[in-house]
This record gives C-alpha cells, sequence and structure tokens, in this order.
C-alpha cells in the first residue's frame, strides 16, 4: 500500500479531503497513516511528510503514534522549520499520547535547531525525568545560537546533577567557550576532558583543536593535534585552518602536504579554501597555482567555496588574469564569491578591477550587499580613484546603504584617504544612522594620517564629552601616529590619560605605549614599561627590539632577542625587521645572514621586502656591496625604490661608481623625478673626479625639470613642533636661530675641525 501511495504524495497538501476520495481512502485507518508518514520521513522526503501531517491532523480520529511524532519532530529539525515544529508540538500536547524521554529530547533538539532557546528551555524546565542526551541537547541549542553564558552555566548544573558529560557534551561546551575568548575556562574544560572516559574520543579532540584555534592559543591546539591517535579529515582540515587564519601560513601547507602523503583523506573544499589563504597571506600566487591544479584533480575545481578563496588569493597577489579564469570556472558563483573577487581587488587597490566585477553581478541578477559596497570603497585608497568612490556614495545612498553605520564608516575612510578631510568630516556629521566608537578611531586615524594633530586633540576632547568612550583602539591609533611623528610630548598626555581611565591595563596599549617610546627614542620609558609587564608578548619585545635597533643600540637589541628566545616566546616577522636592522648597525654580517637564512626553516617566517631591504643594507653598509649585489638578483621579489636607495647610498660612501649606476638607472626607472638618486649619484661622480658625469646628470635634471628636495627636519619644543628646511628662513625666530649657528661653526672650527673637502665640493656643485 505504501508502494502505491508514493506517487500520489506531492498532491496531498493542495487537495480537501472531500476532493480525494479515492486518496482518503488508503488513511483510512490510523496505523496506514502513521506508516506513510513514517515512509516518508525515512526516504528523507521530510516537506512531504509535513504536509501529509497537515492534510490529516484536522481529522478527529487521526491519532499520531510516539515514532510517527518523533519523524516529524526530526524532519522540523532537519529543515529547521520552526512553525511547524510548533505544530507537531502543539498537537502532541493535545493529544492523549504520554511523550517519553526520547521523544522530549528530539522537541528539545529541534528547538534549540530552529534558534527558539525559550521554547527549548520550557521544554527542559519541563521534563519530569532528564539524561544525559536531555543536558547535552540544551546546552547544543545555546552553543549554536551563541548563548555560551547559559550553555556553560548549564553544563556546570548537570555535573552538580551526578550527571557525566560524553564526548558530545564536550563538543558543544567546547563550541561555547570559544565564542566567550575564555582560555582559562577553555583550559579548565580541557582537563575535564582528560579526567573523563571520553578523553581519547575523536569528537572531543576536534572540539579541544577547534577552541584552541579560535582563542589564537595555536601551540595549544597543535599540542592536543599531534596527540590524536587516529586523525579524521575534521581534524586536518581545523588544523590547517588554524595554522592558515593565525598567520602560520607556511605551516598550514606543510601539513597539508602531510596528509596528502598519507594518501588516507581526500581533502575537501574546506581544506583547499584554508590552504589558498595561506598562500593569499604568503602572496605567492606559484604555490596557489600548484594547489590549484591539485583542487582540480580532485574534482573541485567549479566549487563555490574553494572557487572563491582561489579568485580571492589570485586577485590579491596581483595575478588578476588568473583571479577571472578562477572565478568564471565557478559553476554558480553566488553572492558570497562575488564579494571575495571584488574583495582581492580591493586588497591591491585595484578599484577598476573591483568596479568591473561588481557591474557584471549586477548583470547577473545578483543584489549587492553591504558588504559589496564595503569592499568597493576599500578599492578606493588615493586621489586618483576618487571618482570611483564618489560613484559608489551615489549607489549607496540610492539603494539606502548610508542607514548602516559600517557603510558610513568605511565610506568615511575612503574620503579621507581619497581627498583632504573635509569630506571625511562631511560624511562624520551626517552619519543619520549615527556614530559609534569606529566612527570616533576612523576620524582620529585620518586627522593623524592628514597631520592635523590639533583635530585629534578637538575631536578626542569631543568624543569623551559624547556617549562612546576612548577605548584600546582609540589609544593604540593615536600613539601609532605620535610614534610616527616621533610626537614624544603628545604620546606622554596619551599615557597619563590611559592610566587615568584604566585603558593602559590593556595589553595593546601597553604595546602602543612601548612601541611610541621607543620610536622617539625615549628608549628608558619604553624599557620601564615593558619591564611592568608581566607576562610580555611578542609585540612588546618586537617593539623594544626595533626600537633599540633603530636607535643604533645593536647589541642590546641582540640580548633582548636571545632573551626572549630563551622564555620561549616565538618572534614574528617585526621581530626580525628589528633584528637584521641590529646586526646591520652593528657590522655582524655572518650573525645577520644567520638570522635571515634560520627565519623559514626554524620559525616558519618567510622573508618579506622589508627583511630582504634589511640584508641589503646589511651587506652594502659593511662595504660588502658585491655581495649586496648578488643579493638583489635573487631576491624572490622584484626590488623597490628603498633597496635601490640604500644600494646606492653606500656605494657613495665606498666610492663604487659601476654598481652606484646600476642602482641609479634602477631608481630613475622606477621614478624618473627622483631628486635623491640624481644627487647621490653625483656625489659618487664627484668623489672620483668624474667631473664631465657630474655635469651630464645636471644637465639631466634641469631637462627633466628634477630639483633636488630641500632637507627637513622637525624639534619639539614645549607644547609645538617647529619644522625646519635647508635654507629656510620663514622661522619666527630666524635671526635667533642662525645667530647660534654661525657660533656653533666658529666653535668648531676654534677646535680644528677641517670639513671633508671631497664631499663638501660635491655639495657645492648641486647648490
Amino acid at each position: 500500500m505504501i508502494k502505491s501511495l508514493k506517487p500520489q504524495r506531492l498532491v496531498i497538501s493542495n487537495c480537501r479531503r472531500n476532493d480525494q476520495p479515492a486518496l482518503w481512502s488508503n488513511f483510512k485507518t490510523e496505523q496506514s497513516s502513521n506508516d506513510y508518514i513514517n515512509s516518508l520521513c525515512k526516504q528523507n522526503l521530510f516537506r512531504e511528510a509535513l504536509q501529509a501531517f497537515d492534510f490529516l491532523r484536522s481529522e478527529t480520529h487521526f491519532r499520531v503514534n510516539l515514532s510517527t511524532y518523533a519523524r516529524l519532530i526530526c524532519a522540523c529539525s532537519s529543515l529547521k522549520c520552526l512553525q511547524q515544529g510548533r505544530k507537531v508540538h502543539d498537537h502532541l500536547l493535545k493529544s492523549n499520547v504520554q511523550p517519553d524521554i526520547i521523544l522530549l529530547n528530539h522537541i528539545l533538539s529541534m528547538y534549540g535547531r530552529c534558534g527558539s532557546l525559550k521554547d527549548a528551555r520550557k521544554v527542559f524546565d519541563g521534563m519530569p525525568e532528564r539524561n544525559e542526551v536531555s543536558w547535552t541537547s540544551m546546552i547544543a541549542g545555546y552553543s549554536q545560537n551563541s548563548w555560551g553564558e547559559d550553555a556553560i552555566e548549564l553544563y556546570f548544573k548537570m555535573r552538580q546533577s551526578g550527571l557525566m558529560p560524553d564526548q558530545f557534551t564536550f563538543g558543544s561546551i567546547l563550541k561555547a567557550c570559544s565564542g566567550l575568548s575564555d582560555i582559562k575556562l577553555g583550559r579548565q574544560l580541557h582537563s575535564h576532558v582528560i579526567k573523563s572516559e571520553f578523553g581519547s574520543h575523536l569528537i572531543a579532540q576536534n572540539a579541544l583543536v577547534a577552541m584552541y584555534t579560535k582563542l589564537d592559543y595555536i601551540d595549544d591546539a597543535s599540542t592536543v593535534f599531534d596527540h590524536i591517535a587516529i586523525k579524521d579529515l575534521i581534524s586536518w582540515s581545523s588544523m590547517i585552518t588554524g595554522f592558515a587564519q593565525h598567520a602560520y601560513e607556511l605551516k598550514a601547507l606543510h601539513l597539508f602536504k602531510e596528509m596528502l602523503s598519507l594518501g588516507v583523506y581526500h581533502p575537501n573544499e574546506f581544506i583547499f579554501g584554508s590552504v589558498f589563504s595561506a598562500c593569499n597571506g604568503l602572496l605567492n600566487s606559484e604555490y596557489g597555482r600548484q594547489i590549484h591544479g591539485m583542487s582540480t584533480k580532485f574534482g573541485l575545481g567549479k566549487d563555490v567555496f574553494a572557487g572563491c578563496s582561489l579568485s580571492n588569493m589570485y586577485a590579491k597577489c596581483g595575478r588578476i588574469d588568473y583571479a577571472r579564469t578562477a572565478f568564471y570556472q565557478i559553476e554558480r558563483p553566488d553572492l558570497v564569491s562575488w564579494n571575495a573577487i571584488i574583495d582581492g581587488f580591493a586588497y591591491i587597490e585595484d578599484a577598476n578591477e573591483a568596479m568591473s566585477f561588481f557591474c557584471q553581478m549586477r548583470h547577473s541578477g545578483l543584489v549587492p550587499d553591504k558588504t559589496t559596497v564595503i569592499c568597493l570603497l576599500c578599492s578606493c585608497r588615493n586621489t586618483s580613484v576618487l571618482f570611483q568612490g564618489q560613484q559608489v556614495h551615489s549607489y549607496i545612498m540610492k539603494m539606502g546603504f548610508n542607514l548602516d553605520i559600517s557603510v558610513c564608516n568605511t565610506l568615511l575612510t575612503m574620503y579621507a584617504k581619497c581627498s583632504d578631510l573635509s569630506y571625511a568630516f562631511t560624511i562624520f556629521e551626517e552619519m543619520q544612522s549615527g556614530v559609534d566608537l569606529v566612527s570616533w578611531n576612523a576620524m582620529l586615524t585620518a586627522c593623524m594620517q592628514h597631520n592635523q594633530v590639533d583635530d585629534v586633540f578637538q575631536l578626542l576632547k569631543l568624543m569623551h564629552d559624547s556617549t562612546n568612550r576612548p577605548d584600546e583602539v582609540t589609544l593604540t591609533n593615536v600613539l601609532g601616529a605620535c610614534a610616527g611623528l616621533a610626537y614624544l610630548e603628545l604620546g606622554k598626555q596619551i599615557h597619563v590619560y590611559a592610566v587615568k581611565t584604566g585603558l593602559v591595563f590593556y595589553a595593546s596599549s601597553i604595546n602602543g605605549l612601548i612601541d611610541m617610546y621607543a620610536k622617539c627614542g625615549a628608549l628608558g620609558n619604553a624599557q620601564r614599561l615593558f619591564n611592568s609587564m608581566s607576562n610580555p608578548d611578542v609585540v612588546s619585545w618586537s617593539s623594544l627590539i626595533v626600537g633599540y635597533a633603530q636607535f643604533g643600540y645593536g647589541e642590546e637589541a641582540l640580548n633582548l632577542f636571545r632573551n626572549m628566545r630563551s622564555l620561549g616566546v616565538k618572534p614574528n616577522h617585526v621581530t626580525f625587521v628589528g633584528v637584521l636592522s641590529a646586526c646591520s648597525r652593528v657590522g655582524l654580517v655572518e650573525e645577520g645572514c644567520y638570522y635571515y637564512h634560520t627565519m623559514e626553516t626554524d620559525h616558519g617566517i618567510l622573508p618579506t621586502r622589508e627583511h630582504c631591504s634589511c640584508m641589503v643594507d646589511l651587506l652594502a653598509r659593511s662595504g660588502h656591496l658585491i655581495e649586496a649585489e648578488e643579493f638583489i638578483k635573487q631576491m624572490p621579489f622584484d626590488p623597490d625604490i628603498v633597496v635601490w636607495k640604500t644600494m646606492l647610498a653606500a656605494c657613495r660612501t665606498y666610492g663604487n661608481v659601476e654598481i652606484g649606476n646600476w642602482a641609479a638607472e634602477n631608481i630613475m626607472k622606477l621614478d624618473p623625478s627622483n631628486s635623491a638618486a640624481h644627487v647621490l649619484l653625483c656625489n659618487i661622480y664627484a668623489s672620483a673626479g668624474m667631473w664631465d658625469d657630474v655635469a651630464r646628470v645636471r644637465k639631466l635634471m634641469k631637462r627633466n625639470g628634477v630639483r633636488k628636495v630641500p632637507g627637513q627636519s622637525w624639534i619639539e619644543v614645549r607644547d609645538g613642533i617647529h619644522i625646519f628646511l635647508a635654507e629656510d628662513r620663514s622661522h619666527p625666530h630666524m635671526n635667533e636661530i642662525y645667530t647660534v649657528l654661525s657660533d656653533l661653526w666658529l666653535q668648531m672650527v676654534e677646535a680644528g675641525y677641517v670639513p671633508n673637502q671631497r664631499f663638501v665640493s660635491s655639495e657645492i656643485l648641486l647648490e
């Protein structure tokens, strides 16, 4: 009978009883009705089963048995259909059927999966008896819906009741702990897992790995992962994802390679997505290309999730053609896929490509969301694309996205980067959705980027008078700007404010203060603040190391690095910038080369352009110009202008005309109007007595309109900063300043100082 009814199941919901006498005859017994619904549920035809229930529940003589109620509740749970779930539950409550604990657990789980936690808790509190499944279902509902504190509270009540959690309970409660960002609680739960009989169960171990990665304790996650005897695909995926998300990209790739070498598991789209993200973090499209081929081999070339990460990776690596190809291979790109490719081009500030994909997305019929317009705005980060930014602004107003505060915050940041501050202040003042802390922080950062220090003070005062209070992000942004301007007095005032408001107790605030003091040259203040920390992290160590290296205290910087390593703190890429700079300052060439080569092998840190610049400076400054030249030729990046200027300056110091010519030519290719390259090259020629070449370069400068940029310096006195240019006579205290300079010069001459005539002559030529 069940087989004969199967073709008719789709018309049940559209028929009334009197319209289908033949069909109703098939439901003439309660057993046949229950059997039919159960059959549909067994075939995972949940919607059809619920349609049949809706058709039959109006019949007074139709009674549902326990097993059918359980299957209908499970159908509602699978579909996450709260409305139908309530109908089935109400029908149960009005019937004479007494639910057992199994059915009540199903109802509890259904309400949790559908997000109705009040209904779930009502069922839970009304249960005459509860078992482990009851508690676990309620905890899982809280965990799945981000009610972490309630989940934790219920977990401890469960333990007090005498019932012990199982692997599923641990899986849910560890997920809840991840959302609370409470590592102390996480370690306590970890101890519970170890003490229980489920400590070696794969579900519990995988949950521990996921928890530690989400709490940013990647070493603990790795330790748990290494102790898993038999790993499954979830274990590998969690650990690879954890490494990729926490900037351990090389470890993620090595782990992926290890998984493949075992030959047991086929990577899924989520693993490939994480591996592509790791390549993205390394900005290494070659790794990505190899893994791209592998994903195609495993049949995931058209997958939405993997393709989304792949196209984003290619775009962020600047491989535009590959990004397009990868994206167009996605079978049915969704809104997330379009946003990802637009975000990729926004990362490299390619507004034209971002706008092109935005237009294609609209033509495809998809409606952009706030993430789309935020990505578009992020692609507009300089004055040349202000017009495109204004077009996006018009679209935002037309579609009503200006009512979203996150969109408005991105909009004012875009205007701050693409134009003067007037546009940004206009957006800030007219935000209909109101300003939040992010808005204030964005404006403060914009003011510091435009060197509007007075506006920063005024904004801070206004912010303090508003409902929003400065937080550690505000403090970090302002201190970072103080460090960039070497504005020590302002930094000290911010420090006092942080102490008064309690913000100084945040690790990010202390690190910002250490960085500010170090970059302002107040190394004593930075060291005292560092010593006051109970557990300085890698940012604290790195800030101090870079500060000592920057001001020529190479040995102190290297000693700090050795102490840091002895305490087990793992260095990051900033740490090695400080270490390599320190080696350069004190001429430790061999030690610097050693640290450079161990970055990747021992610490998993891929050298960046900044590290390469430090190495060129290390070799060139110590006179190893040939070695520096060879290093530049084998660099994994195209040398930027900083590398070439470093090389050219060293050639001037050591009088190497040939390599100096090579460096200068490359600078002029990158920036033909760069005055520093012409000036340094002239000095090299003058030092070597090559006056014809000096004249040639000077004529070239005149023909191309290249003028020597006057030197600029500034000094902080009391409550202000005084800026000076070479031969500048605009300062109000000009006469007093030049009088003091003349006196100093006379004292130097009387003391026997004789200037280097070689450099004096070359500088005179450029006056």
